[in-house]
């Protein structure tokens, strides 16, 4: 009476959450900084604790984390890097008198 369906069914959930923790337990490793410096401030994860969690009574989510707590480094952008960001500088200049 459905009993293979729901061993199936066990099986594919703790083949999901294992695969889960594995992920997790690499990226906790091996972030993905590259050859370039971790981020002080995320540590190389590029994610970071949303205001809505550090502020919160309990529940958490808000547009910034879509529920999920955490949102991106504003330090690094997200990448996990301390390299500098490229920015381009323009100078005009001034018209002459005439």
């Amino acid at each position: 009476m459905g009993g293979p369906i729901v061993l199936t069914q066990l099986a594919t959930g703790l083949g999901v959450l294992a695969g889960a923790v594995f992920v997790k337990s690499f990226m906790d490793q091996k972030p993905m900084a590259g050859p370039f410096p971790r981020c002080p401030r995320c540590n190389g994860t590029g994610r970071v604790t949303c205001f809505c969690s550090r502020w919160s009574d309990g529940d958490v989510g808000c547009r910034s984390c879509a529920g999920s707590g955490r949102t991106f480094c504003s330090s690094c952008g997200g990448s996990g890097t301390s390299r500098p960001l490229p920015v381009q500088i323009s100078v005009q200049r001034p018209n002459p008198p005439s």
